[in-house]
């Protein structure tokens, strides 16, 4: 196992939600609530295009970060509605979600679309969450290994090893996602570690794997995350519904950093043990 410690993550997917005023007063929230607190997890808030500026703004100095929910691979050019990775950089954003399940679902976006949208946002320093996840049919048809490490092998076609340090991949089985289904914490670690084994197998590096946070996406909510966050494969979540209000969203970073503290206290004692 890799000896630095993996950065755990809640990152809040607000999908097609909240105005920018409705989206600057619950920024507001998570800041405020957030303010001098130590052992925090990395947050990250995802707002709709247009919300992405005013969130920026509102979060700047604390320790939350903005992401966006999509981006176009290529930088310019006549390609109407899209967004490019130097207009999020612009804006100050410094994460962007790749390839999640309603993109590949309703939009058409492929294994292909998605490692060109990651190479574009390593080329740009953007901090890419990748989502990865089978279907209600694949996964009865056990399938799910076969999808997700092909989706994962093909997600991190030719990219060198040495570009992925900003690399987060999300586990969001498609099943799971706005239904109120959770797949259980047993079973989705048990696929963060088949994702880790695919991208050693790809790179021949288990230090490399080791160091990849892996999310779980998937109706995430207060009453499950301690589950999910027991699990030593997963790294945090991506969260939809629950992250719409502040009042369901805190809890889910206060359970993350109960355990970041658990494990730092870990750390310490095998240290002075050591010592």
């Amino acid at each position: 196992m890799s000896t630095k410690p993996r950065p755990l993550v809640i990152a809040g997917n607000w999908k097609m939600h909240k105005t920018r005023a409705e989206a600057v007063t619950l920024a507001t929230e998570v800041v405020g609530a957030l303010a001098g607190l130590p052992d925090l997890p990395v947050v990250v808030l995802c707002p709709p295009f247009t919300s992405l500026e005013a969130v920026v703004a509102a979060t700047e100095g604390s320790p939350v970060e903005v992401g966006a929910q999509n981006l176009d691979y290529r930088d310019q050019g006549a390609y109407t509605g899209e967004v490019a990775p130097p207009m999020l950089v612009d804006l100050g954003v410094r994460y962007v979600i790749i390839g999640h399940s309603e993109r590949r679902q309703l939009f058409g976006e492929t294994n292909s679309s998605v490692n060109l949208k990651l190479k574009a946002a390593l080329r740009h320093r953007l901090n890419p969450i990748v989502c990865v996840g089978e279907t209600v049919d694949e996964r009865e048809s056990h399938l799910t290994d076969a999808v997700v490490s092909r989706q994962v092998a093909a997600a991190l076609s030719e990219l060198e090893s040495s570009s992925l340090a900003p690399l987060i991949i999300a586990y969001e089985p498609v099943w799971a996602i706005g239904t109120g289904k959770v797949c259980e914490a047993a079973e989705a670690n048990r696929v963060a570690n088949l994702i880790r084994a695919t991208i050693a197998n790809l790179y021949k590096k288990r230090d490399l794997a080791d160091s990849v946070p892996i999310l779980y996406g998937g109706s995430v909510k207060p009453s499950n995350i301690d589950e999910q966050l027991s699990e030593g494969d997963i790294d945090g979540a991506l969260v939809g519904g629950a992250s719409l209000k502040s009042e369901e969203f805190l809890p889910l970073i206060q359970s993350a950093q109960r355990r970041l503290r658990l494990s730092l206290s870990a750390a310490s004692s095998a240290e002075g043990g050591r010592a």
